[in-house]
């Protein structure tokens, strides 16, 4: 979100963050809460999508000056981070909306509150819209975020102490395949698969060769930074071969799907898992989408399994969302997301990072700083320091499986946001070199990564 005119835009440069911050990536907290107290000394004008902002502003100066040094930090550099992406002011609208104040337990025309008439239209509006969008026949858009989507999806198809075939952490999987620290690494037996450590491709020749020998009841594809399309034919042959069922977690890459730019995993899968922000471009939120044998045990496995309330003004968002997700600008956007991301690759090669399976289809990169003789977290930390965000993600590495210690980290960054501001392949390139430049601490990068996201600001024509 933008600054506003009458707010100033903070410019951190290298020299003024510790050196145990800019390792870290981390702003400061008594940098943050000096932006915050400029910001609302300030009384700058609303920015997109905030509702009354001159009552949040004299209620509590303290919180909307925060609000307001997000808004420039945000407008102020260049987002990267692959699941990050800027709503519409219409998103935004809908999401602060007060809607927020209506409880509605269960599903339309079944709820355990009164009153939940009209919310019964937001929701049934969003179901209809997503069942549209992806070719579904049924769609649950309660889940609060993509895990709770997973978690439902687990919860209708297993029992504790199932055995689930899902790609690995250190190759890419999601805390919710198989993490110890997660639910489900708790409950259900994980076996990981990975990626091949040459290619960093998919060996689905291994993957079939796993699910043979351990038979599991699901199966799950996805990964939160594996940059090619995911072959869903493929895993719904191996699934069948083993009587697996196949749940596809697409939290990444459902924006692409949605606009045409990526294979849908509908005909395939049993369940979709996803979120609906990331290059999807709506609130955070999840969604599931199943066909209609599976549609009562999914809808049970949201409510009253897992949760109780849905949240209405982020139903209420999603709908908006899917809504333009439909429309042809939104196909036009998904394709540039992934012409960005290709042509970023490219640079960053030419800069002399090396890109994980040599390239991307995806919003996604990941890339091995490596090369340029700097590690992947002081590479986060120098990068955060000029104002590029990022993160940073496991590298393919054959070693790691016989000693973690071995294990390769690598940084993990994504177009949707820089392209939803407008930018386009001629910007990639600069931002290749402006990430090259940070890497080897020329102060010149801050300022060029200021400049170039000045150009192209989030929410244009506000404040």
């Amino acid at each position: 979100m933008p600054a506003t005119t009458t707010s100033p835009r903070s410019e951190t440069r290298a020299g003024r963050v510790p050196a145990a911050e800019r390792a870290s990536g981390a702003v400061g907290a008594e940098e943050a809460a000096e932006r915050a107290r400029r910001a609302a000394r300030a009384g700058a004008a609303a920015p997109a999508g905030v509702g009354d902002f001159a009552a949040l502003l004299s209620e509590d100066p303290e919180i909307a000056g925060i609000l307001l040094a997000e808004c420039a930090r945000q407008a102020d550099g260049l987002q990267l981070i692959a699941a990050e992406n800027f709503t519409s002011p219409a998103v935004l609208a809908a999401l602060g909306s007060p809607l927020t104040n209506k409880y509605a337990e269960g599903y339309p025309g079944a709820r355990h509150h009164g009153g939940c008439e009209i919310v019964d239209l937001a929701e049934r509006i969003a179901v209809e819209r997503a069942k549209a969008l992806f070719r579904a026949e049924h769609a649950n858009v309660q889940a609060h975020s993509g895990s709770s989507a997973v978690l439902a999806a687990y919860a209708a198809l297993l029992r504790p102490g199932d055995t689930v075939l899902a790609m690995s952490l250190p190759h890419g999987g999601h805390l919710t395949h198989g993490s110890p620290a997660n639910f489900s690494g708790r409950w259900f037996d994980f076996v990981g698969y990975g990626v091949d450590e040459e290619t960093g491709l998919l060996d689905h020749d291994a993957i079939r060769a796993l699910a043979r020998e351990h038979r599991p009841k699901a199966i799950v594809c996805g990964s939160i930074s594996y940059p090619r399309h995911i072959d869903y034919a493929a895993f719904r042959d191996i699934a069948d071969e083993t009587g697996a069922y196949l749940i596809a977690d697409v939290a990444h890459p459902m924006g692409l799907i949605a606009g045409g730019a990526a294979p849908s995993p509908v005909p395939y899968a049993d369940v979709v898992c996803a979120t609906t922000h990331k290059v999807l471009r709506g609130p955070r939120g999840g969604l599931i989408l199943c066909g209609a044998r599976l549609a009562e045990r999914i809808d049970r496995a949201v409510f009253p399994f897992t949760q109780a309330g849905a949240q209405m003004n982020s139903v209420a968002a999603k709908a908006v969302a899917f809504g333009e997700a439909a429309t042809p600008a939104f196909g036009a956007y998904a394709h540039q997301v992934t012409a960005n991301a290709r042509a970023l690759a490219a640079a960053l090669a030419g800069q002399g990072l090396t890109i994980t399976t040599g390239g991307t289809d995806t919003h996604l990169i990941s890339a091995d700083t490596a090369p340029l003789g700097v590690d992947a977290r002081t590479a986060r930390g120098r990068l955060a320091a000029a104002g590029i965000v990022l993160d940073t993600c496991a590298l393919p590495c054959a070693e790691a499986a016989r000693n973690p210690a071995a294990r390769s980290t690598g940084i993990r960054l994504g177009t949707a946001a820089v392209t939803t501001q407008g930018m386009g392949e001629a910007e990639m390139a600069r931002i290749a070199e402006l990430i090259a430049a940070a890497l080897r601490e020329d102060p010149a990068a801050r300022s060029g990564a200021v400049a170039l996201a000045r150009r192209f600001p989030p929410y244009p024509g506000h404040g």
